[in-house]
């Protein structure tokens, strides 16, 4: 079965649920006994916290989570080094790279001021912020991801209050990737490959990425929709680009600088895709009316 990523039908923060196969069913956290669900090549959709791993830290609204690999599951200890390799390692990588969102599911085991205090409880969509090795408590080389929740969710009801990071705490978000089943689906046929320069950014591992770019806007007050002809496969610079108005896409599919109406390039295709021209008209009498 395909992952997916984001909460399902039916499901709310904060909710309970009995047991791992309640869990199962609800396609909230699939697999009955692991802690990470994914693969590197398909990234992960959920993560289970149920005390396996002495070196998770919870903090709330963040994590730093262990990765998979070398525990003992009846003493709790680590008895051999992780690596990168791992398939929910590589997962949680991949959903990194690739901004894919996780479901984070806290079990009663875990041990946390933010756990339920029976059975488990759905935490929300968490985004793979970063992840580094280190030596553990133990003694052995462990892969740490940091989790940062997304915004925008209702709270959870806890025996304490998140604990802000410093850090993070004055950062501002000024705009969304947001990352749907269809973007991914474009993003797949042009193999991460911009429209409009051809560049492909490229990580470790062999992993690529790119942006899916919404040419009528998603969302109030444009109310743009959802679709395979309404989306572009861009590199950040070009998604931010036409985001914010810098560059328009005239009549004929080529690309403009919006403040001088310079054609500057000419958007590629492949056969399985296209763009509708009413999205282009509408994104470009946007911005060259301004």
């Amino acid at each position: 079965m395909p992952k997916f990523f984001g909460t399902p039908d039916g499901v709310k923060v904060g909710q309970f649920f009995v047991d791992r196969r309640e869990l199962h069913e609800l396609s909230v956290h699939r697999p009955p006994q692991s802690g990470i669900s994914g693969t590197g090549r398909e990234g992960s959709d959920s993560i289970c916290l149920s005390g396996g791993y002495v070196d998770d830290e919870d903090h709330g609204d963040y994590i730093l989570y262990t990765g998979q690999g070398g525990n003992d599951r009846n003493s709790g200890k680590q008895i051999s080094d992780q690596n990168l390799q791992s398939p929910g390692n590589a997962g949680l990588i991949t959903s990194g790279v690739k901004g894919l969102p996780v479901r984070v599911v806290r079990g009663a085991n875990h041990k946390s001021p933010y756990s339920p205090p029976v059975g488990y409880q759905y935490a929300g969509l968490f985004t793979v912020t970063s992840y580094w090795v280190e030596k553990g408590m133990d003694g052995f080389d462990v892969v740490r991801f940091r989790l940062d929740r997304i915004a925008e969710q209702a709270a959870l009801v806890a025996s304490a209050n998140p604990d802000p990071d410093p850090a993070f705490a004055t950062a501002t978000v000024i705009r969304r990737i947001r990352d749907t089943a269809l973007s991914r689906r474009v993003k797949a046929i042009y193999e991460d490959a911009c429209q409009v320069c051809g560049t492909t950014v490229s990580g470790i591992g062999g992993r690529t990425y790119s942006e899916g770019a919404h040419v009528m806007p998603l969302g109030r007050p444009h109310l743009g929709p959802d679709t395979l002809d309404n989306i572009l496969c861009l590199c950040p610079n070009h998604h931010v680009q036409l985001d914010i108005g810098g560059m328009v896409i005239l009549e004929n599919f080529d690309v403009a600088v919006s403040a001088t109406s310079q054609a500057f390039g000419s958007l590629t295709f492949k056969k399985q895709h296209t763009l509708a021209p009413e999205f282009a008209s509408f994104h470009r009498a946007l911005w060259l009316a301004l």
